[in-house]
Parts: structure tokens; C-alpha cells; sequence
């Protein structure tokens, strides 16, 4: 790898790199949390556990996990598994090109002559990124690849009291990939990058960090100047807000429901409480039905509100949208947000 000049406060940290790693390996091995995939660890194990925790926390992928493993126990299970199973174990998590990607990998290493072992070779996989390459290349095979997700840009640049202004999450990944890259020790690679995911996840949080708690915060920079919250200094991001209007139809016992084509990009198969335009109806038509429910979410930099009306059915089916038997409703597909509503409504105990 090239050589890349640092900041000098990055250079201070690897003068003193085999104190650091010390540091932070004895407090790993001290106080890592117990993780199903860290107990009797497997490469299969480790690429679920990686393509689950992509942009979404431990605490949400713990019960996925284990139906997971309990329904596809081995890549050969996964990769003989329909894509409709794959997706449903994967309903709620989000993300769902997460869950087709993975069992296209699975599909792809049964026809591979030997498993991939370096992070370049991961990252020909489908869905496979850098992150997730050298996650697995590390931790399944030793070799030495720095994963540099949020966490460890946070920690990274707190370290080093980083001043720059980065556009993004991902400028600052690859801005400071080189030194997560020199920090890395000649051996337990995958012990190493999880210690720094680990710091990020549980000590070096992106608000009130425990600096009280965290075992380099003798060679941490920010620490030393009082302002560790201040970094990474990422530019603010454009927040853009949204209204959806959607529709609730229903006939004696059934209900009816978008589903999304195969080839979508978002939500390929699954289904949906329709929009008002799906159903036919302007919005301004539809928001004269009955208000059922009003509910906000964030999906990366969009502020959603969406309202559910009552509406009377459509005449005419158009393309997407199925009348779904009430009665069969926990074995289709749903978006995790659309099933969750859906089952308060129908409880009645929704309040707007």
C-alpha cells in the first residue's frame, strides 16, 4: 500500500500504535458483548451477521439472527431457499437488497471452486462492499483489512482531532481508510477491526461519548482538547420532507394491497397499503375519507408523513394491487412499518 502523509496528530498516534493496540485488544477481550455470531464462530455466521448490521443496530438484528439460523442454517440452505422464504425470515429489517444479495452470494459460492479468503476477492460478491469485504476477509480468514464504517471514522477521527469538513459518511470513510489501514496489527486482523466496531458501538458514541470509560483515551486528541463530540465535522445534510397519502380498502375479508413489481428497486414482491394514487384517487380525494392513522418515519435523508384513509374500493384493479385475504395476511410479505400499522388498525387501537 502506499504511503499516505498524515495529519500530525495522526502521525502521533502511530508513533505510539503499539500502545494503542494493546489498549484497545485488552479491553476487547475484557468487555466485548456476547453476540451469537461471535459465539462458535463460522464464516457463514459472520457473512449473515455482516449483511444484517449494515445500517442497522445489534439490538434490532438479534431475534433475525437467530430465526435465521434456526430456518437457513448453512449456505447450501440459503442457496436453495425460494427468494419469497429469504425475504419474509428478512421482514422488518429494511434494506431488503440486503436479504436478496445475501442468498446471491450463497448462490455464488457454491459454484466458486474454493471459498474467497482476501477482501478484494469478497468484494466481487454481489452486495459485498469494503466494509463488509474486509469484515469477513478479517474476521473468517485473518487477513489484514481495516473495515471503516461510522464507528470507526468516529473514532478515528476523534483520535486524531480531524479538523476537515467531510461531505459525507462515505468522503470520510475513504479519507481516513489509510489510517485505519496503518493500524493495523500484523496479527488477530478480525479481533482488531470488531474491537474498533465494538469502541464505536458501546464507548465512543456520536453523542455524549463515556471518554470516562474508553481504554485509548490516552492517545485520543479530542479527548485531550474537551471537544470530542465535534467530530468527524461532516457537512450538514439536506433534509427533504415528505407527504404520503394512502388508502384503506376492504371487502368482506379482505383487503387491499400494492405489491411491488419483481424488478423494483425498493421493495421488489412486497406489499403495501396502497398510495391514493395507486388506487386511482388524487390526494385531495382520498384525504376526505376517514383518517385511520398518521405516521412518521426517516429513511435516510427524507421526513415522512404518511396518513391512511378510508376509501371505497376501486372498480378496477389497476397493475399492483391485490385484494390480500385477511386471513392470510402473516404470510405474505409486508414492509415492516405497513405490517406493524396494518395490525393496529385492525386491532382498533390506533390513535391518529
Amino acid at each position: 500500500m502506499a504511503m499516505v502523509a498524515m495529519p500530525r496528530s495522526a502521525a502521533a498516534l502511530l508513533t505510539h500504535q503499539a500502545s494503542f493496540e494493546d489498549s484497545l485488544a485488552g479491553w476487547y477481550r475484557r468487555e466485548a458483548r456476547r453476540l451469537p455470531w461471535r459465539e462458535r464462530p463460522s464464516l457463514y455466521k459472520t457473512v449473515v451477521s455482516e449483511f444484517m448490521l449494515q445500517q442497522t443496530q445489534v439490538k434490532a438484528v438479534l431475534p433475525y439472527f437467530a430465526r435465521w439460523l434456526e430456518a437457513l442454517p448453512d449456505f447450501a440452505a440459503l442457496a436453495a431457499a425460494p427468494e419469497k422464504t429469504v425475504l419474509k425470515l428478512w421482514e422488518g429489517l429494511g434494506y431488503y437488497a440486503r436479504a436478496r444479495n445475501l442468498r446471491r452470494v450463497a448462490q455464488a459460492l457454491a459454484l466458486l471452486p474454493e471459498l474467497p479468503r482476501s477482501a478484494e476477492a469478497w468484494g466481487e460478491l454481489p452486495g459485498v462492499g469494503p466494509y463488509t469485504a474486509a469484515a469477513v476477509a478479517s474476521i473468517a480468514f485473518g487477513a489484514s483489512a481495516a473495515c471503516v464504517d461510522g464507528n470507526v471514522v468516529r473514532i478515528l477521527a476523534r483520535l486524531t482531532a480531524d479538523g476537515r469538513e467531510f461531505r459525507d459518511s462515505a468522503g470520510a470513510a475513504r479519507a481516513l481508510a489509510p489510517l485505519a489501514q496503518r493500524l493495523m496489527p500484523a496479527a488477530a486482523a478480525g479481533d482488531h477491526n470488531q474491537a474498533m466496531m465494538e469502541l464505536g458501538a458501546t464507548i465512543c458514541l456520536r453523542q455524549r461519548p463515556l471518554c470516562e470509560r474508553c481504554p485509548v483515551r490516552a492517545f485520543c486528541a479530542a479527548g485531550r482538547r474537551g471537544n470530542p463530540s465535534e467530530f468527524p465535522r461532516l457537512r450538514a445534510r439536506r433534509i427533504e420532507r415528505l407527504a404520503v397519502t394512502r388508502v384503506w380498502c376492504e371487502r368482506p375479508g379482505a383487503l387491499l394491497l400494492h405489491r411491488a413489481p419483481a424488478g423494483a428497486r425498493r421493495l421488489a414482491g412486497q406489499h403495501e397499503l396502497p398510495t391514493a394514487e395507486q388506487a386511482g384517487l388524487t390526494g385531495a380525494a382520498a384525504a376526505r375519507g376517514k383518517l385511520l392513522a398518521r405516521r412518521k418515519r426517516a429513511i435516510t435523508r427524507f421526513r415522512i408523513v404518511e396518513s391512511i384513509h378510508a376509501a371505497h374500493p376501486p372498480r378496477r384493479l389497476a397493475p399492483g394491487l391485490v385484494w390480500a385475504p385477511l386471513a392470510r395476511l402473516e404470510a405474505l410479505v409486508l414492509s415492516g412499518p405497513h405490517r406493524r400499522w396494518i395490525g393496529e388498525i385492525l386491532r382498533g387501537r390506533t390513535p391518529v
